[in-house]
């Protein structure tokens, strides 16, 4: 069986709003803003979210974009 080896590297905009935006509905919530916010509802879909997993989630689906675009 041969191992693949073949890495990739994108880079996210540093500006991307990864923690503002559900990651199952992809509503934007601007009233975010405060990082001190660390869990919160979704007013779109009712979803409770922790804003560190939901950012990593929202991360690896934009480097999915960028890679499969």
């Amino acid at each position: 069986m041969k191992e693949a080896t073949d890495k990739f590297y994108y880079k996210i905009d540093t500006y991307y709003p990864s923690s503002q935006i559900c990651s199952y509905c992809g509503q934007k919530d601007e009233s975010l803003k405060d990082l001190s916010i660390r869990e919160y509802k979704c007013q779109s879909c009712g979803r409770e979210l922790d804003r560190d997993i939901n950012a990593s989630i929202n991360i690896l689906f934009e480097g999915l974009k960028l890679h499969y675009n």
